[in-house]
């Protein structure tokens, strides 16, 4: 008994010491990962940023210039459980376009995730899909892969079209629809609407913080991410 005592601690002691060494490792690995991986999800967001405002029309770093969005202002843009800030685009320490994150909630297959730029004057820059699950060959079209519906929002504002034409034609508005999926295109429409009425109401405070804050140059961010 003793033996099998002394042998069943032993055994004990062996797999403790391999549970540690296989922690070490999956950590190492980790840490190692992190960095790349942060890095490929930085690229990525600042591709989507710079398709809606390029490059010729800021001198900023779109990820570091940023601005929080108000709790009061979370479920009018979708983002009820994460926050979110506004990247703003500046041309010297001047602002000239806002880049906020929205998501419609009511896609045909759930959330559809946006960013969408707002020129200063209120007009659309630009919106994109972050991410979906709409359907393959239908609801799908709302990426910029798959068609170029999206760009039709583009100068867009709250005024153009009237506000009440911001809806899908089937629906007696001015957007189109696409052949048989109506519902997920309704949805962007009326989130982009709802994102242009947030910028119309904390317009005032979005430029007062934006020209408070330090001018962060997109080439000194280029430089460190080679650095």
């Amino acid at each position: 008994m003793a033996k099998l005592g002394k042998s069943i601690g032993f055994n004990s002691v062996v797999l403790g010491i391999f549970a540690l060494i296989t922690a070490a490792v999956l950590a190492s690995t980790y840490l190692g990962t992190k960095d790349r991986i942060a890095a490929a999800q930085r690229e990525v967001a600042k591709r989507a940023l710079l398709e809606i405002v390029p490059l010729d029309r800021h001198t900023n770093d779109l990820l570091l210039d940023t601005v929080p969005i108000p709790a009061n202002y979370w479920h009018t843009l979708g983002i009820d459980d994460d926050g979110g800030e506004v990247n703003i685009a500046r041309q010297g320490d001047e602002p000239v376009a806002v880049i906020i994150p929205a998501v419609a909630p009511d896609g045909y297959n759930g959330d559809i995730r946006l960013i969408i730029g707002i020129n200063i004057d209120g007009s659309l820059a630009g919106v994109r899909v972050v991410s979906h699950h709409e359907t393959p060959g239908l609801g799908d079209k709302i990426d910029l892969k798959k068609s170029n519906w999206i760009v039709g929002f583009n100068g867009k504002s709250l005024t153009n079209p009237a506000p009440e034409l911001w809806k899908v034609k089937k629906d007696k508005g001015a957007f189109d629809q696409f052949t048989g999926a109506t519902i997920t295109p309704r949805a962007v429409v009326q989130q982009v609407y709802k994102t242009l009425k947030y910028y119309n109401e904390d317009r005032a405070r979005l430029l007062k913080a934006a020209r408070q804050r330090p001018t962060i140059h997109h080439q000194a961010s280029e430089e460190n991410d080679h650095g």
